[in-house]
């Protein structure tokens, strides 16, 4: 009978293909990539819409080059090795007790040993390759390599071969070495599987062909070992081993000797690896390795270290001298020290009146308000509405009235936080940016209410500082995105009747015309909204990346920016200013430094320069980067390979120009190096004797915080403790110039055990002009002559009776007292201290000024204004008060009466009180001040009656505003009208 033949049906039929398998595969893994996609391809789409489209795709060759060269050649020697591997196998092997094992692994694997191999290479290679992709920023180094025009002080190399070829170098042939021993290991185990090694062999065990192969790799390791001991000679320029930094005395008698000795070892270890394929049994390779590694314990570890011990710590300071002085004359290159102008300060309390006259712009530019209280100012009486917003507020200096003037800027920027509501059209299409800004001269205060006055407020905007393009689309600390060209208008400020809205005609953004773009936006931001909305219409643009440290760090990763970007207001437009520098921590010689401070904290690096200055428009987030230093190797580099990205200094508008800083970061570093290395002298060095440290900052004298962080194994018989005080910006005349510049200043002190020490050794002061030929200068007080720095002037002022009295006062009623900064102001050959005092609600808002207190030649004094306070100084009474709103009634002559004397403070009295049942807190503070001043006279003038002294007096014997310098043992007498007003109240 005959069977009829099965019919198969179609389902029966199908077979799975390979190429459905990696379709699949492909498709899933599309889909599980598909956000980074989608990052990748919006990175584009904003790197082109701001102009770097060219830096963009030189940053992915960046990564990609390096990564797919050593990925290839890894690959290759890998495949190559295993190759060798395969072809050598024996035909024929003797049984034994681990051959079953491995001819049913050489049956299963042998037809597919040639695909099995190019996967186990391909693996490996892009484990080992693809970790090369993070050294992008070494490679763009080495490839654009300039030289520095300086020679290493040991090697006579060009400092650019340590700064861009050696670490490159360093970490090429690192990467080999480990990578010859992935080799080695796998190129073992496929010889064991194939049978070339049998470990349980009673007689051979490696084949003459395996060990052939072996011994090779084994030499290329060698002879890469030997590259890595002649880089490492060149490494000995950033020793720590010595006193300083750099190859001491033992890095150049012991340990580079040693690494010469191993350079011929290695060379020989690989010739007898050779050898070795010639000759039966691995006995020359093992003593080579076993003799290499004993001399390279030996000499390449104990010997310097005996050495160390031996001949040079008993002599250090003999030994080391030449070696110390090549670390300072690096260390101070290598941080921009080498042309610091320093200069003796001829110190004396010789001020007149006349000095004061002349120097009267310095004076009255001192600073009343402290960026940190006014921007709480700001906050309160200029931000209108909870969606707007003040970080922080900026020194600069502007010319108002004809005069250049310091004052504090901020910007009005946009809180999303704080929306009317948190709907998606609220967040991403109406409240787009923040507008306006404003401006207040630092040194005025309205006598009232303890308040600023402004040059440039309100919204729209009103005052001196014309604003004409006020919204801010890029600012600090904005996050997200949002939409302009939608179909519903933007949000511009309130008004009256209704809210005047805003169409964004500016060039920022990303276009959302096609669906794709919508698409890989929506998948960027996880935002369905971006797909399906209907408010974006084909015209609309996505605005991302709005915070400016983003921008700019985003577009120039290789380049480091300040912790403080600042607004500048030029041509109508707000311009941020963002300083951006350039390190590496690859300048021999140079000692390291890691702070703890500024946008380096925790970083490690021996070389600084701020060689950019990157502007941003707040309003259509154009960004430029100005080079500012080209000297500066480094940048040099970064600019021959990115040209579009830089711009030259010279094309920097005036206006913007004109408002340029020192940044403070870059001064902190300096001045944190500097504190040591203005001692250049290689003895005085060791001794530790010449060593300076930051002052401590008074606010928290005292406290257990870190000190001034230097990475240095410089020892010194004292250390001081506690939180530095920070650079401080003023508008002040140098000594020996005739105009005031917009400086940068920093006060050092002795190093002390607990800040014992806190007299002034010298100041330090950088200019912010670019163009200046000093930018740098140190100004050192007389040796042996007591010149009281801020901790000591801080301790006066809280000593002086009348001061703590007042400030006791203040701390009542529901406030309390917040001490400014404490500044200094040269004046001619003498020093004035600035500080400002202000009264804030128990819950720290609204900030008032109330007055300043000025310190000279050891006492304090204190008024509404600086000169006001001066005033009060016995030796400058032909000074005239302070006229306008920003003075009080000036206090009573001398030639008033005690009669006199009783009426104004009985007004005043009765005013307090009239202002405490008004609750006007403000008023009554200063009328109680006030009575408190008038009873001091008033106890002055009875005394004078009695012959004791002149009424109103303001010399040095005053109760009123007198102490003593820091020095006397003459204890201030009280003032008995203090004491009153504590009575009346």
């Amino acid at each position: 009978m005959r069977v009829p033949p099965v019919r198969r049906t179609r389902e029966s039929r199908f077979r799975v293909r390979a190429w459905m398998v990696i379709l699949v595969a492909v498709l899933v893994g599309l889909f599980l990539s598909a956000r980074g996609l989608a990052s990748f391809y919006t990175d584009y789409l904003w790197f082109d819409s701001i102009g770097f489209g060219t830096t963009w795709r030189g940053l992915l060759w960046a990564r990609f080059a390096p990564a797919a060269v050593f990925t290839t050649v890894f690959f290759v020697l890998m495949l190559v090795s295993l190759t060798i591997a395969d072809r050598l196998a024996p035909h024929t092997r003797v049984l034994g007790p681990e051959d079953e094992m491995l001819a049913r692994y050489s049956q299963t694997v042998g037809p597919y040993s040639g695909r099995l191999r190019i996967l186990v290479s391909l693996i490996f290679a892009i484990l080992a390759g693809g970790s090369v992709a993070g050294e992008w920023q070494r490679w763009i180094l080495f490839t654009n390599a300039q030289d520095f025009g300086v020679k290493d002080a040991q090697f006579h190399l060009d400092v650019g071969f340590f700064v861009f070829r050696l670490p490159f170098l360093t970490f090429v042939f690192d990467w080999l070495f480990a990578g010859l021993i992935i080799i080695f290991i796998v190129s073992a185990i496929a010889h064991y599987l194939n049978g070339g090694i049998r470990l349980q062999a009673p007689f051979q065990r490696v084949t003459p062909q395996v060990k052939a192969h072996l011994s090779v790799i084994l030499a290329l390791m060698a002879l890469v070992k030997t590259a890595q001991y002649y880089l490492g000679r060149y490494e000995l320029d950033f020793s720590t081993r010595g006193f300083v930094e750099g190859a001491t005395k033992t890095d150049v008698a012991a340990q580079l000797p040693a690494f010469n000795l191993l350079i011929v070892i290695s060379v020989v270890a690989a010739g007898l690896f050779v050898w070795n394929i010639f000759r039966r049994g691995w006995v020359l390779p093992v003593i080579a390795v076993g003799l290499w590694g004993f001399v390279a314990l030996v000499v390449g570890t104990i010997v310097p270290a005996i050495y160390q011990e031996t001949f040079v710590k008993p002599n250090e300071q003999a030994k080391e001298k030449q070696y110390i002085a090549r670390n300072i004359k690096a260390t101070r290159a290598a941080f921009g020290l080498s042309d610091v102008k320093a200069e003796q300060y001829t110190y004396k309390d010789n001020l007149t009146t006349q000095d004061l006259e002349d120097n009267s712009q310095t004076i009255s530019n001192a600073r009343l308000w402290e960026p940190s209280v006014i921007s709480a100012n700001y906050q309160q009486f200029q931000s209108f509405q909870t969606y707007y917003q003040f970080l922080d507020a900026d020194t600069d200096r502007y010319v108002i009235g004809n005069e250049l003037r310091q004052v504090l800027i901020s910007a009005r920027e946009l809180n999303t936080a704080d929306l009317p509501s948190q709907s998606w059209v609220n967040q991403h299409v109406v409240y787009t940016h923040g507008y306006g800004a404003v401006v207040s001269p630092a040194n005025e205060a309205d006598v009232k209410t303890g308040q600023p006055r402004y040059e440039l407020k309100d919204i729209p905007g009103s005052g001196s500082i014309a604003l004409d393009r006020p919204e801010l689309y890029f600012g600090e600390g904005l996050s997200g995105y949002s939409l302009v060209g939608a179909k519903q208008p933007e949000f511009n400020y309130a008004r009256k009747n209704s809210n005047a809205t805003n169409r964004y005609k500016g060039a920022a953004g990303v276009g959302l015309s096609s669906w794709l773009r919508r698409a890989a936006f929506s998948l960027r931001f996880g935002d369905q909204n971006l797909l399906i909305s209907s408010q974006i219409q084909d015209s609309s643009r996505i605005i991302f990346r709005r915070d400016i440290r983003e921008l700019v760090e985003t577009s120039a990763p290789f380049l480091k920016f300040d912790e403080d970007p600042y607004p500048v207001v030029a041509n109508g437009r707000l311009v941020w200013v963002l300083d951006g520098y350039t390190t590496s921590d690859r300048y021999p010689y140079s000692q390291s430094t890691t702070p703890s401070e500024g946008i380096l904290a925790g970083t490690k690096f021996n070389y600084i320069r701020n060689s950019v200055k990157a502007t941003v428009d707040a309003y259509d987030g154009t960004v430029t980067y100005y080079v500012v230093d080209t000297k500066d190797p480094v940048i040099r580099a970064y600019e021959s390979a990115f040209p579009e990205l830089f711009t030259d200094f010279g094309k920097m508008p005036k206006e913007v120009r004109d408002h340029l800083r020192y940044p403070q970061d870059l001064f902190r570093y300096q001045t944190d190096v500097y504190r040591k290395y203005h001692t250049t002298n290689p003895t005085t060095f060791f001794s530790g004797t010449g060593f300076w440290e930051v002052s401590a900052d008074p606010a928290t004298t005292g406290s257990t915080l870190d000190a001034t962080p230097l990475t240095t194994g410089v020892p010194q018989s004292a250390s001081s403790s506690g939180k530095r005080i920070d650079p401080l910006y003023v508008l002040s005349r140098l000594p020996g110039k005739t105009d005031e510049e917009f400086l940068i200043i920093r006060p050092f002190v002795p190093v002390s055990k607990g800040n014992s020490q806190n007299r002034l050794s010298a100041f330090m002061v950088a200019r912010s002009d670019p163009g200046a030929k000093q930018r740098l200068a140190s100004f050192e007080m007389p040796s042996g002559l007591n010149v009281a720095g801020p901790v000591q002037v801080d301790r006066t002022i809280n000593n002086t009776d009348v001061i703590s009295k007042e400030f006791t006062f203040l701390n009542q009623q529901g406030s309390r007292v917040r001490q400014g900064s404490i500044q200094i102001i040269p004046v001619k050959d003498s020093l004035l201290y600035v500080q400002p005092i202000y009264v804030l609600s128990e819950n720290g808002d609204q900030p008032a000024f109330r007055f300043v207190i000025v310190y000279y030649a050891g006492e304090a004094k204190f008024a509404k204004t600086v000169k006001d306070a001066l005033v009060q100084f016995g030796q400058f009474g032909g000074l005239a008060p302070t006229a306008g709103p920003t003075t009080e009634e000036p206090p009573a002559s001398g030639g008033t009466s005690v009669d006199d004397l009783l009426r104004q403070a009985s007004d005043a009295f009765n005013a307090s009180q009239k202002a405490l049942g008004e609750k006007d807190l403000g008023t009554y503070q200063d009328k109680v001040a006030e009575l408190g001043r008038l009873l001091d006279q008033l106890a002055n003038a009875r005394s004078d009656e009695k012959g004791s002294g002149a009424p109103g007096s303001s010399s040095g014997s005053s109760s009123t505003t007198s102490t003593t310098s820091p020095t006397s043992t003459t204890k201030p007498k009280a003032g008995s009208g203090t004491q009153a007003v504590g009575a009346i109240r």
